[in-house]
């Protein structure tokens, strides 16, 4: 079965752009950390005015979210100091981790990467697309394509079923590609942003003590 290539479907969409537009459209960006979405505004923030939507209640810790949030905010400001592209601005959503919590009941013995991941995204992307509709964006879009461990094609699905439901349009992305996530590795570096080792949620964590066990030497 073939894949649709999410990366040339923006890229056209950016095409029909013009770059540094007066009226640039407007997009909701959902960010699941500053290093992911370093490189996706560096990318986007010349043809977009962006909104990035910080909504994460995944991460079961409060001081990891704040931490996390924090590099966020920080990176942003970095940005608009250098005055390359279009301000970009930051809404943060409500942190409250029942909501992830009663997603993940009865998946908790899933494996990484697998339905409770699906489901967690679209908890996520739905309040970002119910967001973006109710403040009239143009798009919405994630920055989780950039991951090569997130299930891209899974993502633009959801992302088109939940623009459709909400009626606002999905931005696709599959911001890996053509080094984009070696590009977020270089920015993270040069901006000395704080790295996490695991999504955020405490079956990930668990995953990232296990693999650390395993490798451990007596």
């Amino acid at each position: 079965m073939n894949q649709c290539n999410y990366q040339k479907e923006l890229e056209k969409i950016i095409d029909t752009l013009g770059r540094d537009a007066a009226e640039p459209p407007r997009l909701l960006l959902h960010s699941c950390c500053a290093p992911c979405s370093s490189y996706c505004l560096e990318y986007l923030c010349t043809y977009f005015h962006i909104t990035v939507f910080y909504f994460n209640p995944n991460i079961s810790a409060e001081p990891e979210y704040r931490h996390r949030a924090a590099e966020q905010r920080r990176l942003i400001a970095a940005y608009n100091a250098k005055e390359t592209g279009h301000p970009i601005e930051i809404a943060e959503g409500d942190y409250d981790p029942r909501r992830f919590a009663d997603m993940a009941r009865g998946y908790e013995h899933c494996p990484e990467g697998g339905e409770r991941c699906f489901r967690c995204f679209e908890l996520r992307l739905r309040e970002t697309a119910q967001q973006a509709a109710a403040g009239r964006f143009d798009y919405f879009g994630t920055t989780l394509t950039i991951s090569p461990l997130k299930n891209a094609n899974k993502i633009n699905e959801i992302g088109q079923a939940l623009g459709v439901e909400c009626g606002v349009r999905w931005l696709p992305s599959d911001f890996k590609k053509k080094d984009g996530y070696k590009r977020s590795i270089q920015l993270s570096a040069e901006y000395e942003l704080y790295r996490q080792d695991y999504c955020g949620c405490a079956f990930s964590r668990a995953e990232r003590e296990k693999n650390k066990n395993c490798f451990r030497k007596d």
